[in-house]
Order: structure tokens, then sequence, then C-alpha cells
């Protein structure tokens, strides 16, 4: 029965995202590579239903919260500041890159024509940051290079997304160079206005709530009327929902109280977590029959042709990447932007452009017209996507020590300067209230105790071992021992009956934020 096949599914999809995320702990790797091994793996798995996505499913429910998140979290002011080089990858590389995997495909399987081979080439381009920035991250790279990775990434799915639209256009229409343009700018200039639109009527809307959960309710629906009518007049519904996200992360501080703020990120983390997911099991269960006749083609062909597909996506990145320096040096603002991007900073950007989830929702939308060359376009696409993880993520370590690219305490001194200057206002705001007799001298004198003991804390990391901000050794499990100590005097207040359950889930929420374990695993 369909009930059993789907209940299966989704067991299948919960135990490989337990899998991944125990897995991906235990051997220090990002979550993605482990993702899309368990994901392909899962479609050799006898009791397991082979699975067919039909391509409005994957692009309805999907890429708009996949988009959606990405863009409401992207860095204003850095994505900003390093636009060209963002807007160079995102642009100018995605269309070589398209163009070059295309041709590619079209030389070593002459069967796939031109147009399907544009579709799998714009599905394969645009590159998914997850892999590289989590290992960046923690290894302290320079910020710069985050941002780069991740601005190129918001935007490149647009790009490519633009290109696979006409593409999957063209395989049923005559198609000629001034419509291709005219549908560009209707594609381009109105989801872009489009989501403009959405941002501040959204915005609007958010203002007037309060409730943490009506606000995750408001934004999980807002990437799906940024998405739906765009795409069903005729314009980018990829590119509507970017900038619906952006413009309401860019502006969402403001409006959103702290328990909204907390509350929807840790929703959005684990939705989308889940969404990736859910796309690597589902194909791995789609191409289970793909694989016993891959397009009526061989197993060797089919793993030589996504060997070359994936070597020239990955050397038209790198090429691009170590030779377009003195190019953007004559754009306006290139020369400011390329300042301390050096050769090293250029190749491990270069090394950091994987292949991932998007991917993957891209070519499970082709068309099911295609027939077989559907199958082998799907099947070539989760090999690709599985070279770049697999064999350009573990070396991004290895790159980063090698070329001294490694800041380990930079993010920790940076947030303790932070903290130090935060605390600091607080403490000159509180004397300005108690000069004024807004609050009295007991009040104030409590919450000054309370200010100055978490800024004799911050010093007291930035003044060891030379205002390194290093932490000093132990800390975290002495911090971590105490909270324990708090923990185990709640549960026997509450098994005494001194306390009430609400009470004890309150208290132990906010021990959650002081345990350093916490901190340092957030739901991803």
């Amino acid at each position: 029965m369909e009930e059993d096949r789907l209940f299966i599914v989704f067991l299948a999809v919960a135990v490989v995202v337990l899998l991944a995320r125990g897995l991906a702990g235990r051997l220090r790797v990002p979550d993605a590579i482990v993702l899309v091994l368990l994901g392909l793996a899962a479609g050799f798995v006898p009791a397991l239903p082979a699975v067919v996505v039909p391509p409005e499913v994957v692009l309805l429910g999907f890429l708009p919260p996949l988009l959606y998140h990405a863009a409401f979290f992207t860095a204003p002011r850095e994505a900003r500041d390093d636009a060209v080089p963002i807007f160079a990858l995102a642009f100018g590389l995605t269309t070589v890159t398209t163009v070059a995997v295309a041709a590619t495909l079209h030389v070593l399987v002459p069967d796939v024509g031109w147009t399907a081979a544009l579709a799998f080439g714009a599905a394969v381009s645009p590159t998914d940051p997850v892999a590289a920035t989590a290992v960046m991250q923690r290894l302290g790279a320079p910020p710069r290079m985050v941002t780069i990775l991740e601005g190129e990434s918001l935007i490149n799915d647009g790009a490519a997304l633009t290109i696979f639209g006409l593409a999957v256009e063209a395989l049923g229409t005559d198609f000629t160079v001034a419509h291709g343009a005219a549908r560009v700018a209707q594609i381009v200039l109105g989801g872009v206005a489009y989501g403009l639109v959405v941002g501040i009527v959204v915005r609007r809307i958010r203002r007037w709530i309060g409730d943490p959960v009506s606000q995750i309710i408001v934004s999980l629906v807002t990437p799906y009327v940024a998405f739906i009518p765009a795409d069903r007049f005729g314009a980018s519904g990829v590119l509507a929902t970017v900038v619906a996200g952006f413009s309401i992360g860019t502006h969402g501080e403001g409006f959103l109280q702290p328990a909204s703020r907390l509350a929807g990120t840790t929703f959005w983390r684990i939705l989308t977590f889940l969404l990736e997911s859910a796309l690597f099991v589902l194909l791995g269960l789609e191409i289970r029959e793909i694989v016993r006749a891959p397009g009526g083609r061989t197993w060797g062909t089919v793993v030589a042709v996504a060997l070359a597909v994936s070597a020239v996506a990955i050397g038209v990145r790198l090429l691009w990447q170590l030779g377009n320096g003195p190019l953007a040096r004559l754009v306006p603002g290139g020369r400011r932007s390329r300042a301390d991007l050096g050769p090293r900073e250029r190749l491990v950007i270069g090394l950091g452009g994987m292949r991932g989830a998007i991917s993957l929702a891209i070519a499970l939308s082709l068309p099911v017209g295609l027939g077989n060359e559907r199958g082998l376009l799907v099947l070539l696409a989760a090999l690709v996507v599985l070279v770049t993880l697999v064999g350009q993520a573990p070396l991004l370590p290895l790159l980063l020590l090698r070329l001294g690219l490694i800041e380990p305490e930079r993010r920790r001194t940076e947030s303790m300067l932070a903290r130090k200057a935060g605390l600091q206002a607080a403490l000159a705001r509180l004397d300005e209230l108690a000069e004024e007799e807004d609050v009295d001298e007991q009040t104030a004198e409590a919450f000054r105790q309370m200010l100055e003991l978490r800024l004799e804390r911050v010093r007291y990391f930035l003044d060891r071992e030379g205002g390194e901000g290093r932490r000093p050794p132990d800390s975290g499990r002495v911090r971590s021992e105490l909270v324990r100590a708090q923990r185990a005097r709640l549960q026997v207040l509450y098994r005494k009956g001194r306390i009430g359950a609400e009470t004890l889930r309150e208290i132990g929420r906010e021990l959650d934020f002081e345990d350093p374990v916490a901190v340092r695993r957030p739901p991803s």
C-alpha cells in the first residue's frame, strides 16, 4: 500500500539523519559527506522501495525553504564589501562552468542533445558551501573566504536555475535569441521585483506578531509565497525567494523578539538539515533502477563520463580563481575588493566549490519526458556531488594548514572584545539610569555586580597569555561541572515536590545556555 511505502521512506530518512549526525561527529567530517554516502547506500537496501520523485515536488517542496534559509542568514555588510568576487563567481563562473560541462557531456555522450546537456550543466554548476564552510569555521580560517563562498552560493543558485529553466523551456519549444533575451529580462526583473514586494509585506506583518510560534509559521510560509506565484507568472521563483529572504533577514533584528530569534534559528537549522537529508535519501532510492541500466550504457562509460565532468567543473573553477586577478582589477571596485585576497586564498576558494543538495534538487527536477536520458543525467549529477564532496572536502584542512591560513584564536578574541564593549556600554547606561533616578540604588547595585562579574570574566580571557584570548585550561570542564551540579539539585527539589515541572524546564533551558558543551554543539 502507498501508506506503507511512505512510512518506510520516512523511516529511512530518520535513520539516515541519526546515523549521519553520529558518524559526522565521531569522524569530525562535515555532515554533507556522510549524508551523500548514506543516501546513496540507502538505494541498495532491498527492503526499501524504489521511488520516483515528481520534478514539481522537488521544485516546490525542497528548493524554496533551502534558498530562503541561505538568503535570510547572509551577512549583508561582508557580502557588500566582497561584491565583486562574489558576483564574478556567481554569474561569470556559473555560466562558464555550465557551458564547459555541457560541451564535455555532449562530446562524450552525443545522444544527449545540447539543450539537455545545458540543463545538466546548470544543475551541477552551483556550489554548496555547507561542507567547505563547516571545515573552515571549525579550523579558524579567515572569515572573508567563508563570506565569499556563502555569498557566491546564494547568488549562483539563481543564475544556474535561470539557465536551467530556459534550457527546459527550449526542450519543448522553438527558442530564438530574441525570445531568450526577453525571457531572461522577464525572469530576472520579475523575480527581483516580486521578491522585494514580498519582503516588504512580510516585514510589516511580522512587526505586529510577538508570538514565536506564529513567527515561525510566517517564516515557513514566506518562501512558498515568494516562489510559487513568481514561478506561475513566468518570473524567477528562485530570485524572488532569495531577494525576499535577504530583505527580511537584513531588516529583521529590529522587530523580532529574542525568543522568536532563538526559536526561529533552531527551527530553520533543523528543517534545512532534514530537507537536505531527505534529498540524499530520495536520490538513493530513485537511482536504484537507474543503476541497473544507466541509460542503456555500461557502468564503465558512466563512471568515465562522471569523472570527466567532475574534472572539468573543478578545473574550470580553479583556473577561474587563479587567473581572473588581472581582469578583476578592471572592474569598478575590483582592485579594492581583491585586497588581501592572494593566490593562497583564491586556491582555497577554488577548491571549496563543492556540489550538494541544490544540485541534486535541480537534477531531480529534470522533466520526465527525457526518458532514459533523464535517469542518466540524474545519476551523473549524483556522482558529481559524490566526487566533489568526498574528493575535495578532506583536502581542505590539509590545504589550509599547509598554506598557513589557520587563525584559531581570532574568532574567540573578536567575540570577547565584542562582549567587553557591550558590557561596558550596559554599565554606562546603568549609571545614567541611576543618576536620573529611573532605578533605585539597590536594584542598580544588583545589576552592576552582575555586569561587572561578567566583564571581569571577559577581561580574564583577554588578559591571559598576553591578551591572545585563549581559554584557560579546563575552564570549560569547570563550567560544565557547575551546571551539572545545578541540574542535579533541581532534580532533587523536583522529586521532593518543592518545585513543579514547569519551573524545572524553565531553569533547565537557562542552564542550557550556560553549559559549554551545549554551546559547542548547536543544532545544524
